[in-house]
């Protein structure tokens, strides 16, 4: 090859050596500052708890402050929004979960991002099932026996939810549809007032995730009939599954996992993907999430992703059906 080839292609070379080992020396000294954490819902809820423990334990590995910012309203859309608005170097991170990311998109005529393109997946971090629950006055002790009552009593029976479009409504519509009843919505301002109207008589049922519901099962003031997922929960091993119970396949529950923004580099994802995976396969922090009513769980950005897909094309599905739409 000629000499003068050489000393052409010579400064390419050293200039593309040069971005390789600085995107490599950038991996390595990330993160060099503190980290930031939206989570779209108040200070004290599960989502919030599940933000702290990941905040913390990101702060013990890297000794690096992670302020959890807490963003609620519009359904998670505001800390969405944020997040996807962020400058793209890992620095501000988003916990969203299955509502933010797969049912919100198709729930609101239109979103200040687009949910898809906006995010780049990091990892899942924990799972959680609904529990169905009932007061303690209901004739039913298992799914069969409130299918048979709710047949019996059409539209009588009330079902309480976080508000309209909220998962719980969701996932109460799903139940509708599979078990072919008819039962009245009633919806409150968070899953919280939900839980009270149901310990009030207000409503009948919820169907709710784990770690809310958590001081109302274990005082007994609300009777669970059901986890509804594909097995039992690690936290109630005698209650059995919907599917268990006398509805087959019906499996609802959310996940919750960390996003950055769209333009984050691969090799931060990738570093941010491989701390999470440490964080949820550690012994304290897996019984730690456990205790707190989640599973911990975690996957790859490309599985994360692939999760969503899924999802947001199974409950585009199920809104176009019922044609829920967020108020």
């Amino acid at each position: 090859m000629p000499r003068k080839f050489f000393s052409l292609a010579a400064p390419a070379i050293q200039c593309a050596a040069g971005a390789l080992f600085a995107l490599t020396a950038c991996a390595q000294d990330f993160p060099a500052k503190p980290l930031r954490i939206l989570v779209p819902n108040a200070p004290g809820g599960s989502t919030d708890i599940l933000a702290r423990i990941v905040g913390e334990r990101l702060n013990d590995k890297w000794g690096q402050q992670v302020i959890i910012d807490n963003r609620p309203g519009a359904g998670g859309n505001i800390a969405a929004e944020l997040t996807a608005r962020a400058a793209p170097d890992g620095y501000t991170l988003f916990l969203g979960s299955m509502s933010t990311q797969a049912v919100n998109p198709s729930l609101y005529a239109k979103l200040p991002f687009d949910a898809a393109k906006d995010f780049a997946p990091v990892s899942l971090v924990a799972n959680s099932a609904n529990l169905l629950l009932v007061h303690p006055s209901i004739p039913a002790n298992s799914v069969k026996e409130l299918i048979a009552l709710a047949r019996a009593r059409p539209g009588q029976l009330n079902y309480s939810s976080s508000g309209s479009g909220s998962f719980n409504h969701m996932s109460a519509e799903l139940f509708k549809i599979k078990a072919r009843v008819e039962m009245t919505h009633i919806p409150y301002n968070g899953g919280s007032p939900a839980l009270i109207a149901l310990v009030r008589g207000e409503a009948q049922l919820v169907f709710i995730t784990t770690a809310p519901a958590l001081p109302f099962v274990r005082s007994g003031r609300l009777k669970t009939l059901a986890v509804c997922a594909a097995k039992r929960h690690p936290l109630f091993p005698a209650l059995p599954t919907a599917s268990e119970s006398g509805l087959p396949g019906f499996e609802v529950g959310t996940w919750y996992g960390i996003l950055a923004p769209a333009a984050t580099r691969p090799d931060v994802v990738a570093k941010l993907n491989a701390a999470i995976a440490d964080m949820v396969k550690a012994p304290a922090t897996y019984q730690r999430l456990l205790d707190s009513g989640v599973e911990p769980a975690s996957n790859t950005p490309e599985q994360f992703a692939q999760l969503i897909q899924r999802d947001t094309e199974k409950w585009a599905a199920l809104i176009k059906t019922t044609g829920a739409k967020a108020e």
